[in-house]
C-alpha cells in the first residue's frame, strides 16, 4: 500500500469531458434469476424455510432485488419459500404490479398494507394472510429489512427493522414451535451478502445513475454564482424523472436553519459555505467548499482553509483510490487512512467508504479490525468526511466499481459504451489529475477525483503534484 500522503497543489485543471449515459441498461433475466439462486443458496445455508422480504417507498431495494420493481405508494413483502416458490404481499393499488414480477410469483392482496382509509376488503387477518402465503406453523422464517445491525451488545439476528404489526403477524403464522430471525444479512453483508458481488449487466446498469448524477452536479458547479438561489441551482440536478436515493441537497451559509434540509430561496453569498449532493440509484455525487474565487473572498478566520482541511482531505481521497484494490482488507483501508488524515485531528467518525447499489449507502467492510477483503464485482463510494471545528465542509464523493480481468473483459464486450466512459474516466484521473488508479479499479463517475475547493474559481481545481 501506499501510505505517504501525496502532494497536493491547486492550479489550472482542465475539467473532465466525459459524457453522461443518454439511456439505462435494465437487468436482463439471467441478472434476475441469478438473484434469486443466491438468495435461495444462503437461505438454505441459515437452513430457513421462508424468507419474508420487506419493501416500502424508501427500503425498497432488497424486494426489487428479487422482483425487479418496487412499491411506490405502499408497504409490500415477498414470501419465498426454500423451494423457489414466490407469492407477492401487496396492498390495493401495487396489486396490479403482480403481472410485472421478474420472477414467477403468486400474489395475495393484503389491504393492511394499503394508505389509511383505503377499503379494507378482507375477511382474514393479517396473520391469516402470511398463511395464505404458505407461511405454517412450525416453520423457520427470515425476515429481511433493509438494516444489517452489528452491536456488541445485541442479538442482532433478534432485532427487527419492519413494522412491528408485520413481524407479529409473522410470529403468529409460524406459532410457538416456529422460529424468526433478521435476514438481512442475507442480501447486504459486506462479506457475504448476496447483492455485494454484481455482474457486468449490474454494472452497467448501475452506471448510468451514477454518471448521470455526476453529470448533472458539474452542470451545478458550472453554473455556481453569487445571488442564484439553492432552488435554482437544485433545478440543475434534476433529471428526466430519474428518482434520488438520497435527499437532494443544495446548500449556501448555515445549513439547517429552522429545520429545513432541502433546497430554498436562499441566495449565494461570496464567503458563505457550500455544499450539493445529488444521488440516484448506482452512485451519489457530493462536493462542498467555500463559494469564492480566491483566499482573499474567505472569512479571515478561514483564510487557511485550503492548508488546513481541504488539501489533507483531497490527499486522503487520493490515498484512497490509489489503494483499493482487489484483496486489500476493510481494516487496511481504515488504517490508511487513519494515517493520512488522523481522526483525532480531523474529526471523521463514520466508515471512510462504503458499498452502494440501489440504495446509497448498502453496507460496508471497511471499518476497524475488518478482515473482509475487497472483492471483483463490488460497487464502492468514496466517502470520508472531516470535520474541524469553525470551517465549512469539505467532499469530492463519488464511486467505483472494482473488476477483475475476466469481469472487465465482459464489460468491454457486452457494453462497449460504458466501458469506453469508463476508461475515459481513468485516463482523466491518471493522466490529468496524477491519481495512479489499479487495473480493477473502474470510475463510474465523470468527476471521480475533480474537486473545487474554492467553487467560483472554474478554472482551478486540485490536483496530485507531479
Amino acid at each position: 500500500m501506499t501510505t505517504t500522503r501525496k502532494t497536493i497543489e491547486y492550479t489550472k485543471v482542465p475539467e473532465p469531458t466525459t459524457p453522461a449515459a443518454n439511456e439505462p441498461v435494465d437487468l436482463n433475466d439471467d441478472t434476475l434469476e441469478q438473484h434469486k439462486q443466491k438468495i435461495l443458496k444462503r437461505m438454505q445455508e441459515k437452513q430457513l424455510d421462508v424468507i419474508v422480504v420487506y419493501a416500502d417507498r424508501e427500503h425498497g431495494v432488497n424486494f426489487g432485488y428479487l422482483t425487479g420493481f418496487e412499491p411506490r405508494f405502499e408497504e409490500a413483502a415477498l414470501v419465498l419459500h426454500k423451494d423457489g416458490k414466490a407469492y407477492m404481499m401487496l396492498g390495493n393499488e401495487s396489486l396490479r404490479m403482480q403481472q410485472y414480477s421478474r420472477i414467477k410469483v403468486e400474489a395475495v392482496h393484503t389491504p393492511y398494507f394499503s394508505l389509511p382509509n383505503q377499503p379494507m376488503e378482507t375477511s382474514k387477518t393479517l396473520a391469516g394472510l402470511m398463511e395464505d402465503a404458505g407461511i405454517k406453523q412450525g416453520m423457520k422464517v427470515g425476515i429481511a429489512g433493509w438494516k444489517l445491525f452489528t452491536s456488541a451488545l445485541e442479538d442482532n439476528e433478534q432485532i427487527f427493522d419492519v413494522p412491528y404489526f408485520i413481524v407479529t403477524a409473522v410470529k403468529e403464522a409460524v406459532g410457538e414451535q416456529g422460529s424468526l430471525i433478521n435476514a438481512t444479512s442475507l442480501f447486504i453483508h459486506p462479506g457475504e451478502g448476496a447483492r455485494v458481488i454484481m455482474n457486468a449487466n449490474e454494472i452497467a446498469h448501475y452506471e448510468f445513475g451514477a454518471s448521470l448524477a455526476s453529470d448533472r452536479m458539474l452542470r451545478l458547479l458550472n453554473k455556481l454564482q453569487t445571488g442564484m438561489t439553492e432552488m435554482e441551482l437544485a433545478g440543475e440536478l434534476a433529471a428526466w424523472g430519474q428518482q434520488t436515493n438520497v435527499q437532494t441537497i443544495v446548500a449556501t451559509g448555515d445549513r439547517f436553519t429552522n429545520a429545513v434540509v432541502a433546497p430554498r430561496a436562499k441566495k449565494v453569498s461570496i464567503g458563505d459555505k457550500f455544499s450539493a449532493t445529488l444521488g440516484f440509484r448506482g452512485g451519489l455525487s457530493s462536493r462542498s467548499g467555500y463559494a469564492v474565487t480566491s483566499q482573499e473572498d474567505l472569512p479571515e478566520e478561514v483564510r487557511d482553509y485550503l492548508e488546513v482541511v481541504a488539501k489533507p482531505y483531497y490527499a486522503a481521497s487520493v490515498a484512497w483510490y490509489e489503494n483499493i484494490s482487489i484483496g486489500l482488507r476493510g481494516n487496511e483501508m481504515y488504517e490508511l487512512i487513519e494515517e493520512v488524515i488522523p481522526k483525532a485531528e480531523y474529526g471523521w467518525k463514520l466508515n471512510p467508504g462504503h458499498l452502494t447499489a440501489g440504495e446509497e449507502w448498502m453496507s460496508s467492510p471497511i471499518y476497524s479490525g475488518s478482515e473482509i477483503p475487497v472483492e471483483s464485482g463490488m460497487l464502492f463510494q468514496m466517502d470520508i468526511i472531516p470535520s474541524i471545528p469553525g470551517y465549512g465542509g469539505v467532499s469530492a464523493e463519488d464511486g467505483v466499481a472494482i473488476a477483475d480481468e475476466k469481469l472487465r473483459d465482459e464489460l468491454a464486450a457486452l457494453y462497449p459504451d460504458v466501458w469506453e466512459r469508463i476508461q475515459a474516466r481513468r485516463d482523466y484521473m491518471i493522466n490529468t489529475l496524477g491519481i495512479n488508479l489499479k487495473p480493477e479499479v473502474l470510475p463510474m463517475s465523470n468527476i471521480n477525483g475533480y474537486m473545487r475547493p474554492y467553487l467560483l474559481n472554474k478554472q482551478y481545481a486540485f490536483k496530485v503534484k507531479s
